[in-house]
This record gives structure tokens, sequence and C-alpha cells, in this order.
């Protein structure tokens, strides 16, 4: 097991694991974190799995890991990983079960004093028009030709429905819809799982929140997001619910003979893989796009039912209850990109698992009032302490492809935490700090529990304090939706 003292200190807020510590790695390991997030990682694999990551046919170098790491199926969550399209593979397991769990925010002209006396209301109407909970189903039933549509459009589905704006697609990461997803090939069992769960929350750490806009730290950035301290916003975390961890369930299988096939020697079962220029990894990376594109459709309507609930509760109440979508980014994905890489461009494949994407300023696809900033990063906390908005940076396309941290981290893992915490006490705890909560069940609360995760506030004075983020704002919680 790897030690302190094998890690190299470059500054406070990034150390470094050489490519020479392990003989089969093939990349050094950079990691983002202060000493005291470094020492409690030791105390699980998520090191370990950077390491075996580094040992990835086509790997370049660095493997990146962020403040919020712990250990994951093969990859350690918080993970960032590229490989060469030309001579690399692709992972499942390094890009994660829920394919495109993202973060949606909305944001508001409620002043929060305004909204007060009806919070509860609002947390009770958000919690019916938005189902959530383990299996859930929504209004959403969709026949297998639409289903094969929603793959193929991704937002652009709920669009054509009128259940979207023009401004939302282009405030999505890709506009809503990754190309080259194909249906085709995505099994009938993840089909039927996926088909009645378009507009669900879900259950785990999934979660709606709403939150009030505690504190600006780039005016600028926030005036073009239209925050403004001391109004509501939304927040949307959730993926691509059983229809994605089917999806990389299968291909977790399938690809088992494709590691035999070519003849790839891996540290971790759990990282099994094929050349993504092979027919097996053709079909994962079509599959995955069709789930990310779910995903994205997912998020669409949950904001579109959000809308609903928000109309419902404050229209004629204040002067204007319109939500307008600030961003919606992805962070379990794996996405083609070119990068510079030893001053010239390089066509890789960007794992990213629990991690996002944090592009700086100047990016072409990035909407045009946000392209002389950067792009909107959004950094879900765990429920009941802060989130934040923040914003890519050029530090973080030179140091840490385009990537940065995507929440706060667990500490505790589900079983520990529904051992320690009793849901009840948890729930009436929050309310007591004013923050209104539904739950779909008392164990789920307290699997989310505060305490179960890191500290997300020293996880974004990390990734600032290394430059591969900016802070534009602070958001408190004042209501929870939880499956």
């Amino acid at each position: 097991m790897i030690r302190l003292q094998d890690i190299r200190k470059v500054n406070d807020y990034e150390w470094e694991i050489p490519a020479t510590y392990r003989s089969d790695m093939r990349a050094s390991v950079r990691l983002f974190v202060t000493r005291r997030l470094l020492e409690a990682s030791l105390e699980d694999l998520s090191l370990e799995q950077a390491i075996n990551a580094a040992t990835l046919p086509g790997v370049v170098d660095p493997v990146v890991v962020m403040p919020d790491m712990h250990q994951g199926y093969g990859f350690p969550i918080g993970g960032v990983a590229a490989t060469r399209v030309s001579d690399g593979v692709v992972s499942p397991g390094a890009i994660g079960y829920d394919i495109n769990c993202g973060v949606r925010l909305l944001a508001s002209q409620i002043p929060y004093e305004q909204a007060l006396p009806y919070l509860d209301n609002l947390a009770s109407a958000l919690n019916r028009y938005c189902p959530s909970g383990v299996g859930t189903e929504g209004e959403y039933r969709l026949s297998h030709e639409e289903l094969d549509q929603v793959c193929r459009l991704g937002a652009r589905w709920a669009l054509k429905r009128g259940l979207a704006s023009e401004e939302d697609l282009r405030r999505t990461e890709e506009g809503g819809c990754l190309e080259g997803a194909d249906p085709n090939k995505v099994s009938h069992k993840a089909k039927e799982r996926g088909r009645t769960q378009l507009g669900t929350l879900g259950a785990g750490n999934h979660f709606l929140e709403v939150d009030v806009i505690e504190q600006i730290f780039d005016p600028e950035a926030a005036q073009a997001m239209g925050l403004q301290e001391g109004n509501l916003a939304l927040l949307i975390h959730c993926g691509s619910r059983g229809f994605g961890h089917q999806i990389c369930t299968d291909y977790v299988q399938d690809l088992q003979s494709a590691v035999k096939k070519y003849g790839i020697h891996l540290p971790d079962r759990e990282l099994v893989c094929a050349p993504i220029n092979s027919p097996e990894g053709r079909d994962y990376l079509a599959a995955m796009r069709a789930a990310a594109n779910y995903a994205f459709c997912n998020r669409q309507l949950l904001a579109h039912a959000a809308r609903r609930a928000f109309e419902e509760v404050f229209a004629g109440k204040v002067r204007n209850w319109h939500l307008h979508q600030v961003y919606d980014i992805a962070h379990n994905m794996g996405k083609i990109e070119t990068h510079i890489v030893n001053g010239k461009p390089l066509k890789v494949c960007v794992h990213r698992k629990g991690a996002t994407r944090a592009f700086g300023p100047g990016f072409p696809e990035l909407p045009e009032e946000y392209r002389h900033l950067g792009q909107p990063v959004l950094v879900p906390g765990s429920m009941g302490t802060a989130s934040w908005v923040l914003i890519g940076t050029e530090t973080s396309m030179q140091r840490s492809w385009g990537s940065t941290c995507h929440g706060a981290g667990r500490v505790l893992s589900r079983h520990k935490a529904k051992k320690e915490i009793r849901g009840e006490r948890l729930r009436d705890e929050l309310e007591k700090r004013g923050i209104h909560v539904r739950a779909g069940s008392m164990s789920g609360l307290a699997e989310e529990a505060p305490q179960a995760y890191k500290d997300v506030d020293e996880v974004v004075e990390t990734v600032a304090g290394a430059g591969i983020a900016r802070k534009v704002a602070r958001l408190r919680p004042v209501a929870v939706i939880k499956g």
C-alpha cells in the first residue's frame, strides 16, 4: 500500500505519485489535495485505484485525482484519465455506473425573504412534481421507438415536445446531446429499465435542492449567469437512472472477453476495458452516449417539472417566478477531446468519474455570454451544507485535462452512515436550521447525512487554491427533496 512518504509535495494544493513508483505505471498521478485531505485518502483504496489507472494502455501523463476523491469501482470517484484515441482504451469503470450523473442549476429573481412563507409548500410541490426513490416510475412511459429517439436526441427530445427552450439547450454541456449515440448497442434489459424512469430523480445521493444565493465572489461571472445575492436558485442532481446503470453492468461483463482477446494486462479486473478503435470499444461508447443523452433529457424534464412547481406556489405572490437555466454539466462521462500535450494537439478519450469538465475562457462551444469567462462548474454539497458555482480556468486546461471537482466526496459508506445516523433525528436537525426536507425513506436520508461527506468548502478551497477553478457563488440550502 502507498504511504505518505511515497508521494511528492508540489505545493500546498498539489502532490504527485511519480510514474517510477510502480514498474507497470505508464503515467504519473497528480493529486489536487491539501495534506489533511491526502492523509484521509490513505484510509481507502482510492490512491491505489489511481495508480492502477496509470497502467492502462495508451494512458497519457498524468492521471488526475480531485480533492473529493473516494474509492469507486476499479477507478476512484474524483478521478480523471486521458487515453490516446489512436492506441488507447476506454474503460466503463473509469466513467461510472451512473453515466452522465450531473447537475443542473436554475436561478430565479425571487428574494428569499419574500419566498420564506411559501417554502414548505414549495418543498411539497417539488416532491409531488419530481418523482423520486429507487425504481420509481415517472409520467413518461415510452415506447421502444420513443426511447430510441431520447437516446439519439437527448434534451432535444424535450424541446420537440415544448418541455425545453433553446436557451436551456444552449446552456447545457454538448447542447444536451452527444453525437454518436446508438440505441442498437443497448440491451433489451437496459431499455426495459429506462422506458418508465424518464423524468424521475432516483435515490442514493440524487437530490433536488432549493438554495439561497448566499455570497457572490465574482460579480462579473455572477451577472452573466443571472445570479443575485439573496435570491432563490434550484439544483438538480441526478443521472441516467437504471438505464445507464444497466448499460455499464452489461459492458463491464461483455468487455471481460475483450481484455483477453487484445492481450491487455490489468492489475485489477474492475478496470476492464477495450481499445477505443475496436468494435467492442466503439459499441460501448455508442451505448454510453445513449445513456448520456437519456440523462440530459431526464434533467430537462425534471427542470420542466420544477418550473411547474414554482409556478403553482409563486404565481400571483411574487412578481417573477420564472426559473432560468444557468448551466447543466456532467460528472460521469467519457469524452473524445483534443488537448495540448507537449505543445501539440492530441486527440484523447477523457474519462471523468466524479469529476466535472471545467474548460477555460475562449472555448468555442460555450454559450457566447460565458465564452470570455470560462465554463460554469456546479459543485453540490452534501445535504444541509453549501453548494458552489465555480468557473473553469486556463490552468485547468493545462494541469487537469480541463477538469475539476464534482462535490464533497464520501467519507462514510452508506452502510456505515445508516448504522451511525438516525434519519428521523437528522430530519429534525435540518428542519430546525430552516431546511425543509422531503425524503422517501429515513434510512435513505441517513445515508446522505452531511457527516457522511467531506467538507465541501475545503474541497472548493483546494481546487481554487490550485487554480483549476475559480469561485463565483456560494449557495445555502433551504429545501431538499430526496428519494
